[in-house]
């Protein structure tokens, strides 16, 4: 299950995941990001809040993924929270955000008001660590195909 928390405020959309999540999950959370989307009209910055969650079927993953790329251009940033290790945790989300050009960042659930201010506000308190997932870079940033001279 997916619910929207209640601090999302304009350009800035949280969720928090619980329990194992569903391709029906999958497809909620997209509406209300697409609707929030259509809504600002500017990338979004979005706040997932893993602390619950017990993982994810295949096809909601497989959703997931075809959902962040068609809309990558519209996440410009994306601060996780949750209690694993932040390695762990890293490598499940860095599948999922590769083909985002968003900004990815690490939270503990006790720094959840920080994540909050950085999705909003694009800025982190100096006295936080920061514990980067992935760059925003995307994927195919600077990538030549090997074949285009034959």
């Amino acid at each position: 299950m997916i619910e929207k928390l209640k601090a999302t405020t304009g350009s800035a959309i949280g969720f928090s995941m619980i329990g194992k999540l569903s391709s029906e999950d999958v497809a909620q959370f997209s509406q209300e990001i697409e609707l929030a989307m259509a809504a600002h009209k500017r990338p979004l910055g979005v706040l997932a809040d893993l602390t619950r969650m017990e993982g994810a079927s295949w096809d909601a993953r497989w959703h997931e993924m075809r959902f962040l790329q068609h809309h990558t251009n519209d996440i410009a940033r994306m601060a996780i929270i949750c209690d694993d290790p932040w390695q762990q945790v890293s490598e499940m989300v860095l599948v999922a955000t590769a083909v985002l050009q968003a900004e990815t960042l690490y939270f503990h659930s006790s720094e959840i008001l920080h994540a909050w201010h950085w999705v909003k506000m694009n800025k982190l308190d100096e006295s936080m660590p920061v514990r980067m997932i992935y760059p925003g870079k995307g994927l195919f940033q600077n990538y030549t195909p090997e074949y285009m001279g034959i």
